[in-house]
């Protein structure tokens, strides 16, 4: 039995500031070390070279998240402002793309309401950890226009759906509380409701699919 999450708006903020805090600490953690280790005068020219790169990738994975995580959880301008899915695209290849996960963009570059945008990018971050192994995350439309849905389709080894994941899109967790690991998929789903969709997410064969309807 699951019972519904009642969540104030100041907790809300908090868990969602807890997430992106959560997110950003590997990286910026990788970089203070890679500091300490340059600031060390015994490190030989192997080392230091082994911390430069450190530091460039950390900060390239840090820039990624910030960047994401300011459209994704932000904001991002007045409550009636519109998102190109092309910056959306962007922000989603840099977080989720690496040498095991390939991203498929089928989405028309167009304009799209600020909460739609949100919510697709919430939505690949729960696709992405249905494949925790890799793999190939295919986004397509249903749909078109401001009106836009979308269908995700998480393809891997080892592919699942995430567990708790849809009672936690519908508003409701087994014990009726949700703390800063669960508050994004809870997030999407209000964005879901709040843009008048429906989230299912099943697996279909080898296959994860999150669609809004």
């Amino acid at each position: 039995m699951s019972a519904a999450i009642s969540l104030d708006a100041l907790d809300l903020a908090a868990l969602l500031c807890s997430r992106v805090c959560h997110d950003l600490i590997s990286p910026t953690g990788a970089i203070v070390n890679g500091l300490e280790v340059l600031e060390e005068e015994d490190s030989d020219e192997e080392t230091k070279t082994f911390a430069l790169d450190l530091i460039k990738r950390s900060a390239k994975t840090a820039s990624a998240r910030l960047q994401f995580c300011r459209l994704a959880f932000g904001a991002a301008g007045a409550a009636t402002a519109k998102v190109d899915l092309g910056d959306a695209q962007a922000m989603a290849q840099g977080l989720l793309e690496d040498d095991k996960t390939k991203l498929v963009w089928k989405l028309p570059r167009e304009l799209l309401p600020k909460n739609r945008a949100k919510l697709l990018l919430n939505l690949l971050i729960i696709a992405n950890q249905a494949i925790p192994r890799g793999g190939t995350l295919t986004v397509e439309a249903v749909g078109e226009g401001e009106k836009m849905g979308f269908r995700i389709a998480a393809s891997g080894p080892n592919a699942r759906v995430p567990h708790g994941v849809q009672t936690l899109l519908q508003g409701s967790s087994e014990n009726g509380s949700v703390d800063a690991h669960a508050i994004q998929p809870f997030y999407a789903g209000l964005l879901a409701r709040a843009c008048g969709l429906e989230v299912s997410l099943k697996a279909e064969g080898d296959v994860i699919v999150i669609a809004t309807g």
